[in-house]
């Protein structure tokens, strides 16, 4: 079963993860490069929402049962540093696609799924249910470099440290009340509406969305080749590595 699907509404793409939790591994980060590549090809689609099929999670993130499994084996490192690779290279098309991408967060949003959500242009979220959460502090596994950078473009700076040192859980409500997302609408039918219904909004050319983006990010983009490079090739995952 596929684990990323995408449709068109009038000139919207709506990508759906559909895997339950929605976890990053392999096989998710090839089946997302491969959605975002056919819907950049689709000339029809002038924006993005990134929304999930399961009624509770809208990405739990990091696969942590195949990346510690994998990271044990030494056979396997470099099958783990392909990975982290291919997930910064998911950021990177997120970052830099060509047009409006829009997250539709109908539930709960965790580490590595909180990271892709703030690496969007815009957020809308459930006010009703669910979560965003940093839980790397409870299960020893930092931010990469270029992760924090990412979230940095997102939260102002006395909420980030708050949920970045003590792991606790946000809502909707708060996180629209700082302007992390755009919109909290009650209910996930409302959130999915919203958040289609914003994107339909932009109509802009790719060529300047795009570089408007890439300028706007650049920062982000070097930090994943200057300072999680060497991190990712040392595979120093935990704290104290």
């Amino acid at each position: 079963m596929p684990v990323v699907s995408w449709k068109r509404d009038a000139a919207v793409a709506i990508l759906s993860m559909d895997n339950g939790e929605n976890r990053h591994n392999p096989t998710f980060v090839a089946e997302f490069l491969a959605a975002m590549d056919a819907i950049e090809a689709d000339p029809g689609a002038r924006s993005v929402v990134i929304a999930s099929s399961d009624p509770k999670c809208w990405s739990l993130g990091i696969d942590l049962d195949w990346v510690m499994t994998a990271a044990t084996d030494a056979a396997r490192h470099d099958e783990v540093r392909a990975f982290l690779r291919g997930l910064n290279t998911v950021f990177t098309r997120v970052l830099a696609y060509p047009a409006p991408v829009v997250a539709a967060i109908a539930g709960h949003c965790y580490g590595d799924g909180a990271i892709l959500a703030c690496a969007c242009d815009f957020r809308f979220m459930r006010a009703d249910r669910g979560f965003f959460c940093f839980p790397e502090v409870d299960v020893n596994i930092p931010f990469m470099p270029g992760m924090l950078a990412i979230v940095e473009k997102v939260f102002p700076m006395h909420l980030l440290e708050s949920a970045y040192y003590s792991g606790r859980r946000l809502g909707g409500r708060e996180l629209e009340t700082h302007h992390v997302v755009t919109k909290a609408p009650d209910g996930a039918e409302e959130t999915l509406a919203e958040a289609v219904k914003f994107a339909a909004s932009f109509e802009k050319g790719r060529a300047i969305f795009g570089e408007m983006k890439r300028r706007k990010h650049a920062r982000i983009l070097e930090t994943f080749v200057a300072r999680d490079e060497p991190i990712i090739e040392r595979l120093a995952l935990l704290a104290g590595a």
